[in-house]
């Protein structure tokens, strides 16, 4: 039993019923629940942490296995924005550190967990500038010379926004301001913080405010660009995107026979799909980690199997971008990889 009269148990089963509450879109009863919580003593802080975001990444995860629609999904969380700001209208301590800069990268929208973040450096006494979702770059440069902050701390959710967040850091350093790089978008340890330079990492919100109340490390200073990036097959890749997509939706339907029974939505669901596989393999390719594509890959089969859709399908789309791309030996190497994730265990495999 902690000092609050509430044990672990109790804070969990307050989640359950915080998560009932925001998949019901109830905003005024998941405020009153956490605004609850607050009056008996559970700190700001662990409601921010251990109610709220569980809550929202089981969210996440009743969308992928399509029990969850997403309209439902975006209504819990408008809900728990609605319920961070609740608590953190309540706790406004006064600043006694220094300032952070609060931002996700450009083309960033799952606002969040770096919302959440920004809050957590509040509550322990930092002077922060939240600057929501998907900011550009040239404009966070220009706020960080009106404000001169002593740190940025930079969020990213999906790999896909890594290229941008790169060239985000490496202009917030060039003007003095050292970087935090937090998401997991960066890699579960952070791998990709480190290689396109960041000066910090941290995985989790309070392991942030701790990482900058010790000051920032130094990571070892990286090459100005990544080596790999010399054989331009990321450049080209992003390049060809279109006209990639276009082919292989077009050779798709012939190598796929169940497509030709496909509506319109589902072709537009297809197409979406093959988009988002070139996306990621391009920031495979950018990072030179297989590891980010395989990821997708084995996750996206799962989301598509839940909605009745076979391995098979995301494993002939993937042939079809392997055959394409014949100049392209580290994008076909990790193509390679990825049909072998996305293939069913049962069933032969020839490459």
């Amino acid at each position: 039993m902690s000092a609050t009269g509430l044990s672990p148990g109790d804070l969990r089963t307050a989640g359950e019923h915080y998560l009932e509450r925001i998949g019901r879109a109830d905003e005024f009863g998941a405020v009153d629940l956490v605004l609850g919580l607050l009056g008996e003593g559970v700190p700001a802080e662990s409601l921010l942490l251990e109610l709220i975001a569980p809550a929202q990444r089981r969210v996440g995860e009743l969308w992928a296995a399509n029990r969850w629609s997403v309209a439902r999904e975006h209504g819990a969380t408008a809900v728990s924005e609605r319920a961070v700001a609740a608590i953190t209208a309540r706790i406004r301590p006064e600043p006694t550190l220094g300032r952070v800069t609060v931002a996700c990268t450009d083309g960033e929208y799952h606002a969040l967990p770096t919302r959440l973040l920004a809050e957590v450096l509040r509550l322990r006494g930092w002077r922060v500038d939240f600057l929501g979702a998907s900011v550009p770059g040239p404009h966070l440069i220009t706020h960080l010379h009106q404000t001169g902050p002593d740190a940025v701390a930079l969020g990213c959710a999906l790999p896909t926004r890594l290229p941008r967040a790169h060239a985000t850091l490496t202009a917030c350093q060039a003007v003095g301001v050292p970087v935090l790089a937090g998401g997991s978008g960066f890699g579960a340890d952070g791998r990709s913080a480190r290689l396109l330079g960041a000066d910090g990492w941290a995985p989790t919100a309070d392991a942030a405010a701790d990482v900058l109340a010790g000051g920032l490390p130094d990571f070892p200073a990286p090459p100005h660009a990544p080596a790999h990036l010399a054989d331009e097959e990321y450049t080209h890749l992003t390049r060809r995107r279109g006209e990639l997509l276009t082919g292989a939706m077009s050779a798709l339907a012939g190598a796929y026979p169940p497509m030709a029974a496909y509506s319109a939505h589902q072709l537009d669901s297809t197409a979406e799909d093959l988009g988002h596989i070139l996306d990621f393999l391009a920031a495979a390719l950018y990072v030179d980690d297989a590891a980010v594509f395989t990821g997708f890959i084995t996750w996206t089969g799962g989301v598509l199997r839940a909605r009745g859709v076979p391995a098979r399908a995301i494993e002939v789309g993937l042939r079809i971008f392997h055959d394409e791309l014949r100049d392209f030996p580290r994008a076909r190497r990790m193509l390679v990889q990825g049909i072998e994730a996305a293939h069913d265990p049962g069933a032969d495999l020839e490459i």
